[in-house]
């Protein structure tokens, strides 16, 4: 009598569940990790034996504990939700009253044009890779796109022609068309052919083809070893495929243009707290501020709503679009009248000059200079935690994936 196949692993169900949806990679690997530290929290204890107490108490644990951003904090929920109503086959009546963590709208940091003008040289010095790093960056202000949506461009999905760039499974599993700014032509083109000489060594070396989405490796046996579906930003060494385990090229890392990127912040003397995922907001706040409708941002942004798109409306509040603040204007107008401006304070006069000693006088007529306000330190003081009740066995949990828009 043959023994029946044993049950697959409470992961490995998960891992097909995800790809029985067409789920991405990222959101496979997420979702696997927040089971597993699940798992681990309560003492590898199988979940379909634990209750709603048991739910929360993690998610409470990962709140007051680990102090994870409310985006992470709904992320470890949905895989939850996805492990006991896709996996396990449970539709308990307390799962839809576990209350969600409220997201904080932020206003998004933006790069000046001449603050991005400064990165751009300060990428082209970099002593390995400066034209690519530069060609990147410029794609991604010059279009808008995400990092990723770059760096997974195909050399088909550029359209010189046409002036387009066809954005192939973006965000949401979306498509989109973005334009291809003519100033980089001469040095995308440049990029491709040395491109193209790595692909003719890798023809040559009978190295297998680049990875298809879905079926079309099967449908189109050729085409993962033609130059059209190459990666426009092919990865240097080759890698290994964590789904079919083929060695294989990819395209370039987030991390190469992440690293290069926080080091030309340094570079360019650039103080905010920007990202590559700012170049983005950059491309959207200058196209509004260039008078552009905000319905064609949304479309090249590939926002599903208007209200995403809004919030570069108040970026454009700041600075020189701002509304006049009463005291400037009751500055001014003390100073259009002649009136004779109250001295100062003899300490707070010596507190500006330890702190500035070659302060000019402002001008007597014409604008005020822009004076940055400065952020508060933090406090002295900090209220001790409440004691928590952990599990015997607590997971180390790294940063998980989240995405922006």
């Amino acid at each position: 009598m043959s023994t029946p196949p044993a049950s697959p692993r409470l992961l490995d169900q998960l891992r097909q569940q995800v790809r029985y949806r067409h789920y991405s990679l990222r959101t496979e690997e997420a979702y696997v990790h927040w089971v597993r530290a699940f798992v681990h929290f309560h003492g590898r204890r199988h979940p379909a034996e634990l209750s709603r107490a048991d739910v929360e108490d993690f998610l409470a644990w990962l709140a007051s504990e680990r102090q994870v951003s409310a985006s992470t904090h709904k992320q470890a929920l949905s895989a939850l939700l996805f492990l006991y109503q896709q996996v396990l086959g449970l539709n308990l009546p307390w799962m839809g009253d576990i209350g969600r963590p409220r997201t904080d709208r932020r206003v998004p940091a933006v790069l000046s044009q001449a603050e991005v003008a400064r990165l751009f040289d300060a990428l082209a010095a970099q002593p390995r890779h400066g034209a690519v790093l530069l060609l990147l960056a410029q794609l991604l202000y010059g279009t808008g796109l995400r990092l990723l949506e770059a760096l997974r461009l195909r050399v088909k999905d550029l359209e010189f022609d046409q002036r387009a760039i066809i954005v192939r499974q973006g965000k949401g599993a979306k498509d989109r068309v973005v334009m291809l700014p003519a100033s980089i032509d001469g040095a995308l083109l440049a990029h491709l052919a040395d491109v193209k000489v790595q692909w003719q060594a890798d023809r040559a070396a009978g190295l297998p083809g680049v990875h298809l989405p879905h079926a079309l490796a099967r449908k189109y046996p050729r085409a993962a070893e033609s130059f059209a579906w190459h990666w426009v930003f092919p990865q240097a060494e080759l890698s290994v495929d964590p789904r079919t385990d083929l060695r294989r090229r990819h395209h370039q890392p987030e991390g190469f243009f992440q690293r290069a990127f926080k080091r030309a912040l340094a570079d360019a003397g650039i103080g905010k707290p920007a990202t590559p995922h700012t170049l983005r907001h950059s491309f959207a706040t200058h196209l509004l501020q260039a008078g552009h409708d905000i319905r064609t941002v949304q479309e090249l942004l590939g926002h599903a709503d208007v209200s995403t798109t809004m919030i570069y409306t108040h970026v454009l509040r700041m600075g020189g679009h701002a509304v006049a603040s009463p005291l400037d204007r009751l500055a001014g107008d003390s100073l259009m009248a002649g009136a004779v401006p109250r001295p100062p304070h003899p300490a707070s006069s010596a507190v500006l000059a330890a702190a500035a000693p070659a302060v000019s006088a402002w001008p007597a007529a014409g604008p005020m200079p822009t004076v940055r306000r400065a952020r508060e330190s933090d406090p002295c003081y900090r209220i001790a935690p409440t004691a928590f009740r952990r599990s015997p066995v607590t997971p180390s949990l790294p940063a998980a994936a989240t995405s922006a828009s």
